[in-house]
């Protein structure tokens, strides 16, 4: 008997949404070691005070407010909540037990860090790139739930395959709004005329090899100049802001956008580092921000590519 195409191209798509479930699980994972240790308790509160300067005055007084309430709580307590938290987040994710009330906790719980450890992405001044971390982990999150990401390699059972819906579509909007976000910093005079300034801050602390490696894009893109190198990024990040928010060009778009995440993630965000204990957890910040993107660009090559297969029968 014959295995139906259809079926066969379901079975594929939902391995493919599983295996980038479990690298999102093992990001939180490697985030969680790096947060269960006292550096990272003992610096909690700070990792939250550090991002009232410069804010506008509603957010500084939500922000008082939320410093008032872990205080109360203790923030020990607290830090050692969220380090439980995460740890829970990362094995549903590897496992894909409880997945989908898991990921919807995990939309709502990085919102909260988005807005409380990482200000908002905030504060919004002359050298601001993008709108922060966690709002990026909250929409990776939303992915996982437009698909069925928990139909294969799981421990769990098999809940009902989501319906197709548009929620894909919603996602690839939502992506469009953040990269547009991006691309509306990068074209500001602070960001061009000082680009090559945000790869040097990435050597700081690092290991050698990082050092050099970011060091060669730097002499690399100091021969082309900063300025030439800015408006590159920024043509760059408007054009993939663009493609998102119109569908237009996805076959070349997508996978362009997913090698222009890594080069940002291994360059001016140093490969996430430097790494070590604490210091992760610390400013919020799970490894990077480009690879959350190149996460959810993968979820929609995916998607793409099984519609289009779909569509050729």
């Amino acid at each position: 008997m014959y295995e139906n195409r259809s079926s066969r191209y379901t079975r594929d798509q939902d391995f493919a949404f599983a295996v980038m479930r479990i690298i999102f699980g093992v990001i939180w994972a490697v985030n969680t070691a790096l947060e269960a240790n006292a550096p990272y308790v003992n610096h909690f509160l700070a990792s939250i005070t550090k991002r009232v300067a410069g804010q506008p005055d509603i957010i500084r007084a939500y922000m008082h407010f939320v410093i008032r309430g872990v205080e109360f709580l203790g923030p020990p307590n607290v830090a050692m909540a969220t380090v439980v938290v995460d740890g829970l987040l990362a094995v549903a994710l590897l496992t894909g037990v409880g997945l989908r009330p898991w990921a919807r906790f995990g939309v709502i719980y990085s919102l909260f860090l988005w807005s409380t450890v990482g200000g908002f992405g905030g504060p919004y001044v002359a050298g601001a790139t993008d709108p922060g971390t966690a709002i990026v982990y909250a929409l990776t999150f939303f992915t996982i739930l437009s698909v069925p990401s928990e139909q294969r390699l799981t421990l769990g059972g098999h809940s009902a395959r989501v319906v197709e819906t548009r929620e894909i579509e919603v996602v690839r909007i939502l992506f469009g709004l953040l990269w547009a976000f991006d691309a509306f910093w990068k074209w500001q005079p602070a960001f061009l005329e000082h680009s090559l300034s945000y790869l040097r801050a990435a050597q700081v602390g690092q290991p050698g090899w990082i050092v050099a490696y970011i060091g060669l894009f730097i002499h690399l893109l100091g021969i082309v100049g900063p300025m030439t190198f800015g408006i590159f990024a920024a043509v760059t990040e408007t054009v993939l802001a663009i493609s998102l928010l119109t569908k237009r060009g996805e076959k070349w778009f997508l996978p362009i956008g997913f090698f222009y995440s890594f080069g940002v993630w291994t360059t001016a965000e140093g490969w996430g580092g430097p790494y070590s204990l604490g210091s992760t957890g610390n400013r919020g910040d799970m490894l990077g921000t480009a690879n959350m993107y190149m996460i959810v660009y993968l979820y929609l090559m995916v998607a793409y590519l099984f519609e289009r297969r779909r569509k050729k029968g």
